[in-house]
């Protein structure tokens, strides 16, 4: 028989000051990604043709993000959570599965926390969302200094270098193709200051380790080993006070593993998916 695409929905939900751009792709249990502060809807496209012929998959722009609009004022990530909430509703999606990059991690473990019992799985990839590294457990708490400025200098000598952080030196040595399609991305998204997007973020990372459980589901950390936005060595740590929750790294990645190292990155969560159900 000939080979017939997934079905494919582009749409778009109203919230009182913005609206979000979603794409529904394939048929199955329902699989949501939230994307990170440098991306949109179209970052997940190698997750989303790799996972559609199994699960609906659910992408969506984080208010601000292309296409998405923004309120007055730019994007609050206090109001992520809800976002999803009326994205899951508006769809009539059960028992979700989210997987989160970077800032779609405080989506996620809010969203998980805002509906406990009802998130099938949650994955975070170089994430650690609003959970606070500064109270995960000693010795990994400790290092946070070192690494902070390690990080910071690092960061500075990529942009130097014309290099997205959020990419990588080893991506744009390694893949260039793939280091220019994520910077055209970022940069898809105008108009929005993200710097302040972020400080909004690090201010909102309050939670304990521990009030993960409260989601009372599945967790996976999918760090990066060469990650310099997040700490890699938090995932384990916090891990640690979650019941259940594993780590799996991929040494080799930085902070966008899923996109960098996609094949390993889906087999992990296709691994953890299924063990779940």
């Amino acid at each position: 028989m000939p080979f017939t695409a997934p079905a494919r929905q582009t749409g778009w939900i109203e919230r009182p000051d913005c609206r979000i751009a979603y794409q529904r792709v394939g048929e199955g249990p329902p699989l949501v990604f939230a994307h990170g502060l440098g991306g949109c809807f179209m970052s997940w496209f190698q997750q989303v043709a790799h996972f559609a012929p199994r699960y609906t998959c659910i992408s969506f722009s984080h208010r601000g993000f292309f296409p998405s609009t923004a309120p007055a004022g730019g994007p609050d990530p206090a109001a992520y959570a809800g976002d999803l909430a009326a994205l899951v509703d508006q769809l009539g999606l059960d028992d979700i599965r989210i997987v989160c990059q970077s800032m779609g991690g405080w989506t996620g473990v809010e969203y998980a926390l805002l509906r406990p019992g009802r998130v099938k799985a949650l994955v975070l990839c170089a994430t650690t969302g609003s959970l606070d590294p500064r109270q995960m457990r000693a010795p990994e708490r400790d290092m946070l200094e070192g690494w902070g400025k390690a990080s910071a200098a690092a960061r500075e000598d990529l942009l130097k270098r014309n290099i997205l952080p959020a990419g990588g030196a080893p991506m744009a040595q390694a893949t260039p193709d793939l280091h220019l399609l994520y910077s055209q991305f970022d940069a898809l998204t105008v108009g929005m200051d993200k710097e302040a997007v972020r400080a909004k973020l690090w201010s909102a990372r309050t939670r304990p380790p521990s009030d993960l459980a409260k989601a009372g589901c599945p967790v996976l950390f999918i760090p990066g080993g060469a990650d310099i936005v997040i700490p890699p060595f938090a995932a384990r740590a916090m891990a640690a006070e979650i019941p259940g929750a594993r780590v799996t790294p991929i040494p080799a990645a930085g902070h966008s593993g899923y996109f960098e190292h996609a094949a390993g990155f889906n087999a992990l969560l296709e691994a953890f998916l299924d063990e779940v159900g």
